[in-house]
């Protein structure tokens, strides 16, 4: 494994981060395609013994499961301070309580001391924020992250997707106080999603923020031809939100994405997701693509394409036949995304 630095930091990352979102008790919150603990802790461990140090979760991911059963394969298998742990917040995580989620002081720091106690450790590497709460001040969420980084509940802060305007606001109000920043930003991109490309990804490159690619694989797809690309358990059961990160509107540029990463692939003998994830390596300010992996093979594969270099030739077949997508990077909740929805023409039609 050949570490990289994160961003602008010291901390040294795996240029490939396992999703820990596909681990938690099936009745804690996503029973369909959860993986319980038994299930889960080779995957960790083999990922470990692949050089891995790299592991990305959340409070809300199965209502804090996946915290306590990485927390606790963590523990058994690698040294506490030879892994990058990042965790997450914003999130219900006690649905009907005053204060049982947000992004407001009282809930972060509530929440930091519950995710530490599930992961079994005194801080996490990069606490994140799971998309802004437009229902608190900016700066109040952005003062008590600064203070759980001065207490050294953390080591760093993230952000998720929002729109690059917002990321700008944030990162111009922590200079301005003098607050730590965010390091890293966790946002959507891959050969069928490449919005992010707009702004996003211009405006990390310039503020040396490392961005956190969720969803590589866009959900599978890339994986597969395109005859066999809507299979997933997971999708099957994300309803709306499924439609509005892959809509039928781009099924034509999809496929022959697809069929391009297929011919691709079959040159150098190589599985679709290695060509998939060895494209976004190409892209100097992605630090690490997020694999949700539910088998051995899959952090294989991930691994396997930091070895598979393409050509610039290759990346124009695999990007040209792109066609843009409705911008919906900003989404944070579902009031937020019925009214976007409401307002893009024809949106229910797609």
């Amino acid at each position: 494994m050949r570490y990289i630095k994160l961003g602008r930091t010291g901390l040294d990352i795996s240029p490939v981060a396992v999703g820990a979102m596909s681990y938690g008790e099936p009745d804690r919150g996503h029973p369909v395609w959860s993986l319980d603990e038994e299930s889960s802790r080779p995957l960790i461990r083999h990922a470990l013994e692949a050089g891995v140090n790299f592991f990305d979760t959340a409070n809300m991911y199965s209502y804090g499961s996946s915290e306590e059963i990485l927390g606790r394969a963590l523990k058994d298998y690698a040294r506490r301070d030879e892994v990058v742990v990042t965790t997450k917040v914003r999130h219900t995580m006690r649905p009907g309580s005053p204060n049982g989620g947000g992004l407001s002081r009282k809930a972060i720091m509530t929440e930091i001391d519950n995710s530490l106690r599930r992961l079994g450790t005194d801080y996490v590497d990069v606490y994140m924020i799971h998309r802004l709460d437009n229902e608190t001040p900016l700066e109040e969420t952005l003062e008590a992250l600064h203070d759980v980084v001065k207490s050294g509940k953390a080591r760093y802060l993230g952000a998720s997707s929002m729109h690059a305007w917002q990321f700008a606001k944030v990162l111009h109000l922590q200079e301005r106080n003098g607050w730590a920043r965010f390091v890293t930003m966790q946002d959507h991109y891959n050969l069928l999603a490449r919005e992010e490309e707009r702004e996003m990804l211009p405006l990390c490159a310039d503020e040396g923020v490392a961005t956190m690619v969720w969803s590589p694989l866009a959900r599978g797809r890339l994986a597969r031809p395109a005859d066999q690309s809507g299979g997933t358990e997971r999708a099957a059961t994300d309803g709306v939100y499924a439609d509005m990160l892959y809509t039928r509107a781009t099924a034509d540029s999809d496929r022959a994405i697809l069929d391009e990463v297929g011919a691709v692939a079959d040159a150098h003998g190589v599985t679709r997701a290695q060509v998939a994830l060895a494209w976004l390596r190409r892209n100097p300010v992605v630090a690490a693509p997020i694999v949700g992996a539910r088998t051995v093979q899959q952090i294989d594969d991930a691994v396997a394409a930091l070895d598979l270099d393409l050509t610039d030739e290759e990346a124009r077949r695999l990007e040209a036949p792109y066609t843009p997508r409705h911008d919906l990077q900003g989404v944070s909740d579902a009031r937020e995304l019925e009214r976007i929805k409401a307002s893009v023409p024809g949106y229910a039609n797609l």
